[in-house]
This record gives structure tokens, C-alpha cells and sequence, in this order.
């Protein structure tokens, strides 16, 4: 469970965790394809409701990295006990959060998207969406609970076989449910959102299924203390909370975002939905990166080695920068077939093209600063993180607001929001790194 410092140990964590969430990506990539076929509108429709549950699963996300650090920090120490107790407290805290986050959204997003959006149609369309697709949250949350334990254990390969059931499942009851295939009902975009919580119900059974096949509940006595204990919890919390609001502004700065896209009218918001697919799909090299930095980070220092630190960053922010610079490459050499999987609407393809060229630069420097975020992370001081993200938010919305929003520019000019807030990211956490202060932490 003690991780070395090596080019071979990075990429033997990171290449499951990269398989996983490319599954995810393709879930995405495929619910926008089918839909692009209905037209347009449907696929502004899915850009806004799918930011909006991405909200949402920013809980189960910030959980996730929390539980992820702590587990890691006790593979460290050789502590098989703590790995337990973390696990069953982390199941308990996920399952009462998703059904919270689950009241919150039917009794507040109809009065959300109403306040909002400004196209009746949208708004309805969204809020039909996402009444289905709330109720996969309780089976993502159990999922994210799971890989945290997978991952901080270093058992990140049993993600792959998750996310590649999930897919499957998705892809098939995304054509059946969409199209009306094989005697199924045509439910159009409701039918992604059906398929999406069938496919994340299959993706926690397959990895609950593995987790007692293999004997791992019984190896970290991972159900052995279903009784709450408050002060685990808390622990968890303590690291956890500010990872989640943190990831609650970051994601819900992108919404906000997409909301001012929609009052540029239909177009810009359809074309935001394909890139938000195509860079989240060729993005998942840094994310599986970052997931890998934050492990080994917390796993070094719970050896003792705090000497390798920055070692294990250097190493890991070279790979993703030349994953990225590759990605860049091919999205630039070859943007017309990338988007034609989702519209052979070729004016609608011309228009996203100064979008994507933008958006490369971009996902360079997101292949800097997400790793060093989660580095971070790694080091437990969560609050860091927290006030970091703040601050990347709030000159990103200053930017949306007032490039977006009052002066109303090109689409390619309101997506150089991202590359602004990537360097505000960059900057505060390589001072934090620097300062050192990270050594004295303790969780």
C-alpha cells in the first residue's frame, strides 16, 4: 500500500483511474451524439440540465477526493483498520448527502431554471431532464464511495471494469430509450436521463459485486463499523467540506457561465455543449493525472518522505502537459471530423471552430494547474484548496460578466474565461507549495 516515487508507479495508478473516467466522457460524448441527431434545441437543452446535475455531483466528488486522501494517508501508515472505518462512516455521510442534495433539486431548480434561463423551452425541457436524472445521484454517490477506497488503496485497475459496464449499459439504453429502439418508448432527451441512472445503478452494482468477490471487505473490515461514529465523520468532513464547496464554486462558476451562453440564444449554448464534450472527453489525461498526484502526495507523506513532494508533482505535470500537448495537436489538425459525431450540421460546425482553437490553449495550462491543485489536496489542507478555488471564481465571473454578459462577444472570446481562471489557479497554489507550510499538517 506504500507507494515509490517512479515514473512506472504514476502510470500504474493513473491508467485505470484515466480508463474510468474516460467511460464516463464517452457516457457524455454518446448522450450528445444521439441527441445532436434531434436537433439543436435538444442539445442546448442537455448543456444546461447536464452542468446542473454536474453541480450536484460536485457532494459526491468532494467526498470522494476527501475519503480518497485520508485512505491514502492510512495506506501509508499501514493502517488497515482506519481504511475501514473511513469507508463505512464515508458510506453513510455519501447516502445522506445524495438524498439532501436530492430534496434541495426538486423543491428549488424549478424556481432556479425559471429565474435563469430565458427560453421557456429550455427551461422546460431542462427541468424535465433533470427530475429523471437527480435520482441516479444516491447510486453515483455509492460508486464515488467505492472508488475513493479503490484508489487511496491503490487498487485504482477495478475502476476500469466499472466504468466499462456503466458504458455499455449506457450506450444501449441511450439508443433504445432516445430513438424508441427494440419496443422501448421514444423518450428523447429524457431517455439519456433514464439511461444515465440505469447505467450509474450498474456501474455501483458491478463495483460493490467486485468489492466482496475479492474479499477487499474483509481484508480493510471495510463494513465492520456501520455504527456512525461522529468522530470519524467529523474527520472526514474536516478534509472533505471545503474540497466539496470548493468543487461546488468551480463547477458552479462553469453553470453560471453556460446561463450567460444561453442568453446569447440557442447556437452559442448547442456549440458549448459539444465542446464541453470534446475537451471533458480529451481531459480526463490530466483529471486521471490530478487523481493520481493527490494519492501519492497524501501516501508519501503519510511515510514520512516529504522530501519527494515536489518530486512526484515535476514528474507528474510532465506527463500531463505532453498528454495535453498531443490531445492539442490532434483537435486542431482535425476539428470537422471530431464534431461531426455530433451534428452534420456543417454552419453549426464552422461556427465552433474559433471555440476550439481557443479552448486548446486552454486545456494546456488546465494540464499544469490541475495537477498542482490536487497536489494540494494531497498535503490535507483542504481549506487551501478552498480559498484558492475562491479567488479563481471570482475573476472568472468577473471575466463572464463582463466579456459575456454586458458586452456581449464572440462565443471563442467568452471561452478565454477558462485559460484566465487556470493562471489564477497556478499562480496561488505554486506560492502555497513553496511556502512549505503544508509540512506541518496533520489529518
Amino acid at each position: 500500500m506504500q507507494f515509490e516515487v517512479s515514473t512506472r508507479q504514476i502510470i500504474k495508478i493513473a491508467a485505470p483511474i484515466c480508463l474510468a473516467l474516460i467511460i464516463p466522457q464517452i457516457n457524455h460524448m454518446t448522450n450528445t451524439a444521439f441527441l445532436g441527431r434531434l436537433g439543436e434545441f435538444q442539445l442546448a437543452a442537455n448543456g444546461i440540465a447536464g452542468i446542473y446535475y454536474l453541480v450536484m455531483y460536485m457532494v459526491a466528488y468532494g467526498l470522494n477526493n476527501g475519503l480518497q486522501v485520508l485512505i491514502a494517508r492510512r495506506a501509508g501508515q499501514l493502517n488497515t483498520e482506519g481504511i475501514g472505518r473511513l469507508f463505512s462512516n464515508g458510506l453513510l455521510l455519501g447516502l445522506c448527502s445524495s438524498f439532501l442534495v436530492i430534496a434541495i433539486t426538486l423543491l428549488l431548480a424549478p424556481w432556479f431554471f425559471s429565474k435563469s434561463l430565458h427560453n421557456q423551452q429550455i427551461y422546460a425541457a431542462a427541468l424535465s431532464f433533470i427530475r429523471i436524472r437527480i435520482w441516479g445521484l444516491p447510486f453515483l454517490m455509492m460508486l464515488s464511495m467505492a472508488n475513493a477506497f479503490y484508489i487511496g488503496s491503490g487498487n485504482s485497475k477495478v475502476l476500469a471494469v466499472t466504468s466499462l459496464c456503466q458504458e455499455v449499459v449506457n450506450i444501449f439504453f441511450d439508443y433504445t430509450l432516445i430513438f424508441g429502439k427494440l419496443g422501448l418508448p421514444a423518450l428523447g432527451l429524457n431517455g439519456a436521463a433514464v439511461a444515465s441512472v440505469i447505467a450509474e445503478g450498474t456501474g455501483m452494482t458491478v463495483a460493490y459485486t467486485i468489492l466482496f468477490g475479492m474479499g477487499f471487505h474483509k481484508r480493510f473490515l471495510l463494513f465492520k463499523y456501520l455504527r456512525p461514529s461522529w468522530t470519524i465523520m467529523r474527520s472526514i468532513l474536516t478534509i472533505s467540506a471545503p474540497l466539496i464547496v470548493q468543487f461546488l464554486f468551480s463547477i458552479g462558476s462553469w453553470f453560471i457561465f453556460f446561463i450567460f451562453i444561453e442568453h446569447l440564444g440557442e447556437r452559442p449554448l448547442a456549440i458549448s455543449n459539444m465542446l464541453r464534450s470534446i475537451f471533458g472527453f480529451f481531459g480526463v489525461f490530466t483529471w486521471s493525472l490530478a487523481a493520481t498526484c493527490n494519492t501519492m502526495v497524501s501516501n508519501i507523506i503519510g511515510q514520512g518522505k516529504t522530501a519527494q513532494v515536489f518530486g512526484v508533482i515535476r514528474k507528474i505535470v510532465t506527463i500531463s502537459l505532453l498528454c495535453a500537448v498531443t490531445v492539442c495537436i490532434l483537435v486542431n489538425l482535425f476539428p470537422y471530423n471530431i464534431l461531426r459525431i455530433y451534428t452534420t450540421d456543417m454552419q453549426l460546425i464552422g461556427d465552433a471552430i474559433p471555440s476550439v482553437r481557443i479552448i486548446t490553449l486552454s486545456t494546456l495550462l488546465m494540464a499544469i494547474s490541475g495537477v498542482v491543485l490536487s497536489a494540494v489536496t494531497g498535503t490535507g489542507n483542504t481549506k487551501i484548496n478552498l480559498g484558492i478555488e475562491f479567488a479563481a471564481v471570482v475573476g472568472y465571473l468577473l471575466y463572464c460578466n463582463i466579456v459575456v454578459e454586458q458586452w456581449r462577444s464572440p462565443l471563442y472570446v467568452a471561452w478565454l474565461a477558462d485559460f484566465f481562471y487556470w493562471t489564477i489557479i497556478f499562480v496561488l497554489c505554486f506560492f502555497y507549495l513553496r511556502s512549505e507550510k503544508w509540512k506541518s499538517k496533520s489529518i
